[in-house]
């Protein structure tokens, strides 16, 4: 008998519309990154194109005062001491503990020939100004640890959305198959994670394999990187095809559950990393002076060192965006100067300075800097006024903080908007959070307007409804 006639008409019109149906929707998955055919992780074409194809985001974590690093205030100097006429002593978080004006304790000196005065606790930095475009003028909306993270991150003060790195890679994917797309790094020296933790480096609602993959600080920095013990590689492989097949299956069946894309994708990148991943970690197999350049024989910076110097063999091997956590939850314990600002920034600029400049100068001398973004930032600034204790800091500063900028098609040696005369305020080009987060995306080749996600009857971006690029600073 012909197959056609045993169909009744119910089985008819379900088999033909439903199978049509299907087809429709597995090529509009496909797009999204969830077809079978499709890893969402495969490397994309840029909407326009650019220099950069990776980026190194130094966070700053805890607030690093710009008054006292890169945005030099010889006004500060004059009228150390003085009371700031109206100043809402509410803008930080201890209204009561409000000092007058105060000078950083720390010299400033020109350098390169730009001719940019840095503060004296970034002896190796300040040689690489040259490189840098420094962006004064940025400022954000809250005075709050946590939401000003998830700000500077995520483009909002509010958790549930998807940070820069989920953003650039759900964009570009990585040009890696063996490593993740979007790697942290956080504080490893007992100081805990950044206030939010992950969802700092979360994917929101962008699929999860986008999200950021953190390496931890001590022991193994990845769950299962080793084979479990008695199974040899061709039984692993039988079992990560077992496991790939049922997966699929049940994504076909249920096409809307989102995280199934993701799961098949990271059983087999796991597989992939257990050989990869420790290679590109193997940071003592670099040869001894680059070891020195960086500072692994420094017990005061040997932590960072490590850390940028897997940056940039990350960035070697195809990895799209890595984030290095300076300082960890707050106080002393990051650069959340309250107290001791002196002791407080020379501590983490000890920590950091040598190894950074390190990765600019590996960068360069390799030819990587013209295809990888370096940024350097925190999530707000400091006040010009001091907070009273026993050894003077300074409170959070919503209204300004410094970024700088290097590589990736930027201008070297150029400086972009400015704060007053004392560093309070943003003053001239004023740079907020969706300007900061454009101009990278612009490095990248993407188009910020263009980059979205339909989520919740809308379309969703990385810039809300706001976002300038900065092209004074784009070479």
């Amino acid at each position: 008998m012909n197959t056609l006639n045993q169909l009744n008409r119910r089985q008819m019109l379900q088999r033909a519309g439903m199978g049509i149906g299907s087809l429709g929707l597995a090529s509009l998955l496909q797009q999204e990154g969830y077809g079978a055919a499709k890893n969402p992780l495969a490397a994309k074409q840029p909407h326009f194109k650019t220099k950069a194809k990776s980026v190194i985001w130094l966070f700053i974590n805890g607030g690093p005062s710009h008054v006292d690093t890169w945005d030099y205030k010889p006004e500060l100097e004059k009228r150390d001491g003085q009371a700031l006429e109206g100043f809402d002593r509410f803008t930080g978080f201890f209204a009561n503990a409000v000092g007058g004006l105060m000078k950083s304790p720390f010299e400033f000196k020109p350098h390169g020939q730009s001719g940019k005065h840095v503060s004296s606790i970034f002896p190796n930095l300040s040689q690489h100004v040259d490189k840098m475009a420094f962006i004064h003028s940025v400022h954000t909306e809250s005075n709050n640890h946590s939401p000003a993270l998830f700000a500077m991150n995520c483009g909002l003060p509010r958790m549930g959305y998807p940070c820069v790195g989920s953003w650039v890679t759900y964009g570009l994917g990585s040009e890696s198959d063996s490593l993740p797309a979007f790697v942290v790094m956080s504080d490893p020296k007992g100081r805990g994670l950044p206030k939010g933790h992950a969802a700092n480096w979360g994917a929101g609602f962008l699929p999860s394999v986008y999200q950021g993959t953190h390496f931890r600080p001590t022991g193994d920095p990845i769950d299962n990187l080793k084979r479990p013990a008695g199974m040899n590689a061709d039984q692993q492989r039988r079992q990560l095809d077992l496991l790939k097949t049922l997966n699929q299956q049940h994504f076909e069946a249920n096409p809307f559950e989102e995280s199934l894309a993701a799961r098949i994708e990271s059983f087999e990148l796991a597989y992939r990393m257990q050989s990869a991943a420790p290679e590109a970690l193997a940071v003592d197999k670099e040869p001894e002076h680059i070891r020195a350049m960086y500072g692994l024989d420094d017990d005061k910076c040997k932590h960072v060192a490590a850390q940028c110097l897997t940056a940039r063999r990350m960035v070697e091997r195809g990895v799209r965006f890595i984030q290095i956590y300076s300082g960890g939850m707050e106080n002393q314990r990051s650069w959340d100067g309250h107290n001791d600002i002196a002791g407080n920034h020379s501590q983490f600029a000890g920590e950091t300075d040598k190894p950074i400049a390190a990765l600019l100068q590996d960068l360069s001398q390799r030819g990587l800097l013209d295809e990888t973004l370096v940024v350097w930032g925190g999530e707000f600034g400091r006040l010009p006024v001091a907070q009273k204790s026993k050894k003077p800091g300074r409170d959070h500063n919503p209204h300004a903080l410094t970024y700088w900028m290097a590589g990736g098609g930027v201008k070297g040696g150029v400086s972009y908007g400015e704060t007053d005369e004392i560093g309070h305020k943003a003053a001239v080009d004023k740079c907020h959070v969706n300007d900061l987060h454009a101009t990278i995306l612009h490095l990248l080749g993407m188009d910020h307007e263009k980059l979205t996600y339909r989520h919740n009857g809308r379309d969703f971006r990385l810039t809300d409804v706001g976002g300038k690029v900065m092209k004074e600073i784009i070479g």
